[in-house]
């Protein structure tokens, strides 16, 4: 079981920053790509990500469960796919009545964005809360979750602007994203049914 929390986590972190990087892609044709564009886009998903962090935190400690997990996935996944349909009629619609590429790029970032990375950013920690056994190993297993995320981030990354972009549309590149958390949430619904099969599927619970 850490071991698939780990994977989710490594792949959350990855699609974070594939879908960021493809931020730039939707905007550039309406707003360039100057630093304006790509500081709207970095500060929309720096504040989307810590409001995720918030939420998972607090939703952590409820019962946590890799059923619940899953459900994160999914919601993201819906909140993420319709972006293929809107996101060009969305930049339209904003390009003709905001001028200004400085608060044009940071509305569009903002419409098209927050949604799917603040259910992303809830990721992590729900991921550190369902590892967690002893209050004693947090702060070993928060690290190691990080550094694990930070890593899918980092390839995620190098993935996206040395090979994705190259090899496929924008939309292709999305609709993979989003099914990459769909699989990621069939991991995470399936292994809960497998551990509540064998009776070893338990909310998470830390000691001192």
């Amino acid at each position: 079981m850490p071991a698939i929390i780990y994977l989710l986590a490594f792949t959350g972190g990855f699609v974070i920053m594939s879908l960021e990087l493809l931020g730039g892609r939707v905007l550039a044709p309406y707003f360039g790509s100057s630093i304006y564009v790509w500081g709207s886009i970095i500060t929309i998903f720096m504040l989307s990500l810590s409001l995720g962090y918030l939420f998972g935190g607090k939703l952590s400690l409820h019962r946590p469960s890799m059923t619940r997990f899953g459900i994160i996935f999914a919601v993201a996944a819906v909140l993420l796919y319709p972006l293929v349909y809107s996101a060009e009629p969305a930049m339209v619609w904003i390009f003709e009545r905001v001028e200004d590429p400085r608060y044009g790029s940071l509305l569009a970032a903002s419409m098209l964005f927050i949604l799917p990375t603040v259910i992303m950013g809830m990721i992590s920690p729900y991921s550190v809360r369902l590892l967690v056994a002893s209050t004693h190993e947090s702060g070993q297993v928060a690290g190691r979750l990080y550094f694990v995320s930070t890593m899918g981030s980092a390839l995620g990354t190098l993935a996206t602007s040395f090979y994705f972009v190259l090899w496929w549309e924008m939309n292709t590149i999305l609709t993979l994203l989003a099914l990459a958390l769909l699989l990621a949430s069939a991991t995470a619904l399936i292994s809960s049914r497998f551990a509540s099969g064998s009776g070893n599927e338990q909310p998470a619970t830390a000691s001192n």
